[in-house]
């Protein structure tokens, strides 16, 4: 294992509340979930934990979920960055589709506005221009790097490696990278993927297995779960959204002890209040969910000796600047 201890972020998809059984609507922009981020903060705070909150349009033009992370921004517990759900974003020019829902699909024109109207809306909002961005539904595309170089981003976290979204519309990640890559040139735009991996077995021919682990026939045969319950390789995620905490710390001594030193905890903010989201639909869900958290955090840092970092301070730490020197 390499002397430099392995870093972990975590990425907050901060959003509006929405049946994701339904199809997408410009009508849902209730935020009522943005207050329950505290429960988190009972365990970040205590962990020098500083959380990214990438928002969308519902978030950053309501009052009190912008007070709300305003305050933790204020007093250093959080980072706010930009996350783009077209269908609630202005202006509203294309129809609300599935495949509109990834806005690389849009016309390059109409998703620059978009992007342009909720970075202006969050800089007018918490009084500082975002450096973080995150395409809602993982949607890059090649104008949305343009774009994002453009507004002077310097951290994209829409990545999701190993995994495609094209059956659906969206873009293909496979045979992209685990770690944090330059997108343009080095010292411009950061990309930090979602941690998305394999452990197993075999998990070093996971990457090679990634068009089966992908493909509608092998879901249908149900190839996936065989070789996961096997032992020999298991593609999987670091959030607790859907994977429990021993899954997501193998999932992280795989990786680590594979030579990988960056990792991002990623989950939607409607999770922490109860009947939002498929992962936590009561008390006990919630419970569990904060649990798993806890229990993940806790393994990185006792277990495989890392530290807790935030995608903006990586950044700087990669390019050699001193923290002081960048908020200056």
């Amino acid at each position: 294992m390499s002397a430099s201890p392995p870093l972990l972020a975590i990425v907050v998809d901060t959003e509006e509340e929405f049946d994701w059984t339904k199809p997408f609507a410009r009508e849902n922009r209730s935020t009522s979930s943005i207050p329950a981020q505290a429960l988190a903060h009972e365990i970040y705070d205590p962990l020098g934990m500083v959380p990214t909150y990438v928002i969308d349009h519902p978030v950053a033009t309501d009052e009190r979920a912008v007070d709300f992370l305003a305050g933790l921004q204020r007093s250093g517990r959080a980072e706010i960055g930009t996350h783009l759900h077209p269908w609630v974003s202005p202006p509203h020019e294309e129809e609300v589709t599935r495949r509109n829902s990834y806005h690389c699909n849009l016309p390059p024109g109409l998703e620059r506005a978009k992007i342009i109207a909720l970075t202006d809306e969050i800089a007018r909002r918490f009084g500082r221009r975002p450096t973080v961005f995150k395409a809602g539904r993982y949607g890059f595309g090649p104008n949305t790097r343009e774009v994002l170089i453009e507004l002077g981003y310097t951290i994209d976290c829409s990545y999701v490696p190993h995994v495609s979204f094209a059956r659906d519309g969206g873009p293909d990640y496979q045979n992209t990278p685990d770690q944090p890559f330059w997108l343009d040139r080095e010292g411009g735009l950061l990309e930090v993927p979602l941690t998305s991996g394999f452990f197993g077995a075999v998990a070093a021919a996971g990457p090679m297995l990634q068009g089966l682990l992908n493909s509608p026939r092998a879901e249908r045969l149900r190839i996936p779960g065989m070789l996961a319950r096997s032992g020999l390789v298991s593609r999987s995620r670091l959030s607790p959204e859907g994977v429990d905490a021993a899954e997501q710390c193998r999932l992280l001594k795989a990786m680590v002890g594979s030579g990988r030193r960056f990792f991002t905890l990623t989950y939607h903010s409607p999770s922490l209040a109860p009947g939002h989201t498929p992962y936590v639909r009561s008390e006990a869900d919630l419970a569990d969910f904060l649990k798993r958290i806890e229990t993940v955090l806790l393994f990185f840092r006792d277990v495989l000796g890392g530290r807790f970092t935030t995608l903006s301070r990586y950044r700087a730490e990669l390019l050699g600047e001193s923290t002081d020197a960048r908020a200056a």
